[in-house]
């Protein structure tokens, strides 16, 4: 990628049938990540002071999440492996059917079009894992 382009950015969402505090709720409780999060949390997670340390696909990550608040912002720093951060937007809106979870994924620099591309499609499982265990 070119380092004096813009930083690609794609957002993913689903509309969930449940009521977006819920939604938020589910989505921002760590614990429930290896239900649905199966691209950030794959196994075993424990805290460590303020962060969320987590078996991944990547390996072993620190997780840190935006405080809790009502505004169903569920922002969330990965520190990865190599020690490198990267800063996940995540929102739950209101929606007329219920509530929509939007997820802001970045091509970092130095990420073939065909990374991107295979993370786009682990958040899009990711969301829809979310939308199956909460419409269930």
């Amino acid at each position: 990628m070119d380092s004096g382009r813009a930083m690609e950015s794609r957002h993913l969402s689903v509309v969930i049938r449940r009521d977006r505090r819920e939604v938020a709720a589910v989505a921002g409780d760590p614990e429930r990540l290896p239900q649905w999060a199966a691209g950030l949390a794959s196994g075993a997670l424990r805290r460590e002071g303020d962060a969320l340390v987590v078996d991944s696909p990547m390996g072993e990550v620190r997780v840190r999440f935006a405080p809790p608040n009502d505004l169903g912002v569920l922002d969330h720093d990965v520190t990865l492996p190599g020690g490198a951060v990267v800063h996940n937007p995540l929102r739950v809106l209101a929606h007329p059917l219920g509530a929509e979870v939007v997820f802001t994924l970045r091509r970092l620099p130095g990420m073939s079009a065909d990374a991107f591309e295979a993370d786009a499609r682990a958040v899009a499982a990711d969301l829809e894992r979310l939308r199956a265990l909460l419409e269930d």
